[in-house]
């Protein structure tokens, strides 16, 4: 199918971005997911802003112990290294696992997050993080924790007349452990069910649960995901989330184990 009529808009900076939001266009990045929907015209917006263009928009740097990742910057690109240190690496097996390069040369990590599709990928791993969304309205920059971004399904914190400008992570020091387990039944497809824990020296171990059709869980202190047998803190974490469907529990149990277990044996 062709999309319905609509009006193309690039503007050449922020303000201009947020004049088109507030008459109504809507804000395309890579269009992964805007493009198909209005293939199908499942969503028929009367305007599309194309950010790319808007200075700021991709790119990563380094200031301290931060690392601001603009709201435009391409999967591909962080698969690429992008962004430096071990905070890269782990970023770079979790980009390289989305889609196909197709989708990657063109799909945004911001475009993603702000999305807030139940089964993206990055939907599943940013909250593991200590780190934040700035997000850009008539104020100026708003900081938002990056594991209270997420409200429900296809809903973020970001106002009506903001646009995510940036992710902000900490930089990841020598003794940080990683583990991440998602489930798909063929490459390139949305997962069933996602885990990931992060485990920095001197901190809580911190463990996401995510893809099973509702906002992700954070785990604040995940530790015993860590244990040589956390299958009981697997099964006592899922069973808190309500009734599953067998096939959907023992899938997220299963990847809260395997991911503990990569955590724990990650060198």
């Amino acid at each position: 199918m062709k999309p319905a009529a609509f009006t193309y808009a690039r503007p050449a900076d922020w303000p201009e971005a947020l004049a088109l939001l507030g008459g109504g266009a809507r804000a395309q990045a890579g269009g992964q997911s805007l493009g198909p929907m209005m293939n199908l015209r499942l969503a028929q917006p009367g305007a599309v802003a194309d950010l790319r263009h808007l200075p700021g928009f991709a790119g990563v740097t380094v200031t301290g112990a931060t690392c601001r990742i603009g709201a435009g910057t391409t999967h591909a690109a962080i698969e690429d290294g992008a962004v430096p240190g071990l905070l890269g690496r782990i970023l770079a097996g979790v980009a390289r696992r989305i889609a196909y390069r197709a989708v990657r040369n063109r799909g945004t990590i911001g475009g993603s997050f702000s999305h807030a599709d139940p089964a993206a990928d990055w939907v599943a791993v940013l909250p593991v993080f200590m780190g934040e969304a700035i997000a850009f309205g008539p104020a100026g920059e708003r900081r938002i924790p990056l594991d209270g971004f997420l409200r429900g399904l296809f809903e973020t914190a970001l106002a009506p007349d903001e646009l995510l400008r940036a992710i902000e992570l900490p930089l990841l020091p020598a003794g940080t452990r990683w583990g991440h387990w998602k489930f798909c039944r063929k490459p390139g497809e949305f997962s069933k069910a996602t885990a990931c824990v992060l485990a920095v020296p001197g901190a809580p171990v911190r463990a996401v649960l995510a893809a099973l059709d509702t906002p992700p869980l954070v785990i604040a202190d995940a530790g015993a995901l860590l244990l040589a047998a956390p299958e009981a803190e697997a099964a006592r974490i899922v069973a808190g989330l309500g009734p599953l469907e067998p096939w959907r529990a023992a899938l997220a149990r299963t990847a809260l184990q395997r991911a503990g277990l990569a955590a724990r044996e990650d060198a």
